[in-house]
């Protein structure tokens, strides 16, 4: 498979658009860049697996094992800085990092757990390494809010001990300077504020030499001095110098953590580049949840057969309109190589022309489609497309002549292993000398074996489709009573343009239309309305032919129904029969038993009774040898018919065999079961019969009370005593009274002191 698809290509089936709705589900800045880049695949074995993890993705939110959430902050910086030497990383850095490889391994683990729900993504991420040492390191440093823990080092640890210890002595000590001047009503009714990040004292401007310290600005409109009180000034400066400390220690914290985690860049580049892929494929596949899609079957042979196709930019635009969209099926095989479709203008023929295509190229760069799932598509190396005007104005071309470079283009590239698709062929030159030339490329595209739908209103291409042998016809029908096209696709005969119908459906008055009639052959005419006439017939045809397809689909469900009610009537008659036959002779044995019997009774010679019963059980054996040897001998007899091979006395001898050695693997495989069985029924048992002697509540000699919870020594209702009368107790089972004697109670319950 090589992907010789063109931009041209994708721009005329407007890919891009499909492109930007998928974007717009991204959930990173980096699956957006992915989702902009997708094109057709080039290798096989990569477009499947990309289709598999979409289809697997989808999956995932119909089934109880969803897959993880895998947002994550781009570390491209990050990674760049660590291939520096020197350089370092900050704390916001290294939480990027953590966050990203915890996320990765989460998802490698779950892959790896599901693997069988999941084949296709686990395969993407088997190669990816598991590491949580990674974290553990910056874990062991940085706090889930990107700040260097104290215990990152006993320097640090020790640092920010004489830290708290000295801004706890400039908060004492500013504390007493604000009470001082407070009370001597220097203050101003804020009292404090902070400049360069310090507290000072908001003194009245007329008493700013009365307070002992530096002036650290003042408000503007001058009413206001701020103070550092000189009792803080020493404990400012030193707290400034420890901070200075602090942050050395920091850094070599940070160059050192940073030093740890650089041989993992490569590492850190691959989680970034997975993250982003699956977060493309999840774009992917809750566009496929909107739209309906589903993987179609990929299959080898030339094929493409799309049952119930959207057009997926169309659909997306009605529904959100509350518009219904008409579905299309369309088939292209060997035998169906190429279709010529043909209907009247704004009747569809362009949008199914781009339907096919829009679909190709999307199944083809990994993305779902909006079809059955029972379709069929196969992967083309080229597809080549010639849609709508395509005036070259910068190189000085008319559309025909643009055609015509673009047929060229066609005759150049075109092979077995094309799909082509061109609308209105022919068109932009004189009708007969445009129609015949555009026939001899037709012929071209169908001798090279190219796939391909091509629109057109000419009607010596519409001969030429049902000349060619694999080449069809196909119209989009057209309703002549409302005017009005019914957007379908019906295969196997060329359309009516409607061209007079149109135009009247359009407004144009009947004087006009009729003059142009005039104008045209008559034999045109004639044409023209035969193929609509055969049309319509054909669509009455097609109905009636739709409606008996479904008469005989549920007239063979039906007969299914009743064969499969024959068969199990059947299988019932004979269990009966293989029943009655089984008691007939149990009933034989006993009458023979008994008959043996009673003439020992009579003569009580043992000696002729054992002798009897022994003759009459070699006779038994003998019935069941004949009877046994019958049975191998139809077994036999099939298995000739079959081979239509005699058997020889060996291979009738080891059929024998074997049917002798299934027979005791079934007796061995009933003792063991047997076996396994019975102890564990053996200790239900006794289980059961724990718990139940764990319902009752037994006290020798105890005598019942009013009010007692009981239950009878044989069942399991429980009830409350409401009388005792001469050991006979009355018993409240809620709706109900019943009488019993008391040696025939448990006690369940005491009945509650008050």
């Amino acid at each position: 498979m090589t992907n010789k698809i063109t931009e041209k290509t994708l721009n005329d089936l407007e890919f891009s658009t499909i492109l930007e709705t998928i974007e717009a589900y991204c959930i990173s800045d980096l699956g957006r860049q992915v989702v902009k880049k997708i094109r057709p695949f080039s290798r096989s074995l990569e477009l499947k697996s990309e289709l598999n993890q979409v289809n697997e993705y989808l999956s995932s939110y119909v089934n109880e094992n969803r897959i993880p959430n895998h947002y994550f902050d781009e570390i491209t910086k990050e990674i760049y800085l660590l291939g520096i030497e020197d350089s370092f990383l900050d704390g916001e850095a290294f939480i990027k990092i953590a966050s990203m490889s915890e996320n990765v391994n989460d998802l490698l683990l779950f892959f790896k757990k599901f693997a069988s729900y999941y084949p296709s993504l686990f395969a993407q991420s088997e190669h990816i390494e598991i590491n949580k040492q990674i974290n553990a390191n910056i874990n062991a440093i940085i706090s889930p809010f990107g700040e260097i823990i104290d215990k990152a080092s006993p320097v640090l640890f020790a640092i920010r001990k004489d830290l708290n210890k000295i801004r706890g002595q400039l908060g004492s000590s500013f504390n007493k300077a604000l009470a001082h001047y407070a009370s001597l009503g220097y203050l101003d009714e804020i009292r404090e504020s902070v400049a360069d990040n310090q507290r000072v004292l908001a003194v009245q401007s007329m008493y700013r030499k009365k307070v002992n310290g530096a002036i650290m600005g003042s408000s503007k409109t001058g009413s206001i001095v701020y103070i550092a009180p000189e009792t803080t000034l020493q404990l400012s400066r030193d707290l400034q110098n420890i901070k200075y400390e602090e942050q050395e220690e920091i850094v070599k914290i940070l160059k050192k953590l940073t030093n740890i985690i650089r041989p993992y860049a490569l590492l850190f580049k691959t989680y970034q580049a997975y993250l982003s892929h699956l977060d493309g494929v999840g774009a992917k596949a809750k566009y496929a949840q909107k739209i309906n899609a589903c993987l179609p079957k990929i299959v080898n042979e030339k094929k493409i057969f799309l049952k119930n196709a959207y057009h997926p930019i169309l659909w997306m635009e009605n529904n959100s309109k509350g518009l219904r969209i008409i579905p299309q099926t369309l088939e292209l095989n060997k035998e169906q190589q190429i279709i010529v479709i043909s209907g009247p203008n704004a009747g569809g023929k362009s949008i199914t022309l781009k339907t096919i295509g829009l679909l190709q190229i999307m199944i083809q760069s990994g993305i779902l489609i909006p079809v059955h799932e029972k379709s069929e598509v196969s992967i083309f190396d080229n597809i080549l497309t010639d849609i709508g005007d395509n005036q070259s104005i910068e190189n000085h071309l008319s559309t025909y002549s643009y055609r015509l470079k673009n047929m060229r283009n066609f005759l150049k590239r075109c092979n077995a292993n094309t799909l082509f698709l061109i609308d209105e062929f022919g068109t932009g030159s004189d009708p007969e000398l445009g129609g015949a030339l555009a026939e001899i490329f037709l012929e071209e595209f169908y001798e090279k074996g190219a796939f391909g739908i091509i629109t057109t209103h000419y009607s010596n291409l519409k001969v030429l489709a049902s000349e060619l042998e694999n080449v069809t016809n196909a119209n989009m029908q057209f309703d002549q009573r409302s005017l009005e096209p019914l957007f379908k696709l019906h295969t196997g005969q060329a359309g009516s343009s409607f061209t007079f119908e149109v135009a009247q459906k359009n407004g144009i008055p009947f004087r006009l239309i009729n003059r142009a009639k005039k104008k045209v052959e008559r034999e045109k005419i004639r044409l023209d309305k035969t193929i609509a006439k055969l049309q319509q017939e054909r669509n009455v045809l097609q109905g009636k032919s739709d409606g008996l397809a479904k008469e005989q689909l549920a007239a063979k469900e039906g007969s299914a129904k009743l064969l499969e009610q024959q068969k199990k009537i059947q299988d019932k008659i004979q269990s009966f029969q293989d029943l009655y036959d089984n008691n007939q002779k149990m009933l034989s044995f006993g009458r023979k038993a008994n008959e043996l019997i009673n003439k020992f009774f009579q003569k009580k010679n043992k000696k002729e009774l054992k002798d009897e019963f022994l003759k009459w059980a070699m006779v038994q054996e003998a019935k069941y040898e004949k009877l046994k040897k019958d049975k191998l001998d139809t077994e036999l007899k099939k298995k000739n018919d079959q081979k239509e091979i005699p058997l020889s006395k060996r291979e009738r001898t080891k059929i024998n065999k074997e049917l002798r050695t299934q027979e005791r693997i079934k007796a061995e495989l009933l003792k063991k079961t047997e076996k396994e069985v019975i102890p564990e029924i053996v200790k239900i048992r006794i289980k059961k019969q724990k718990v139940d002697r764990e319902k009752a509540i037994v006290i020798e000699g105890y005598q019942f009370q009013i009010h007692d919870t009981v239950r009878l020594k044989d069942g399991n209702a429980k009830g409350t005593i409401e009388k005792i009368e001469k050991n006979m107790a009355t018993i409240n089972y809620g709706q109900i009274n019943a009488k019993s004697n008391v040696n025939q109670l448990e006690l369940v319950k005491r009945a509650s002191k008050k």
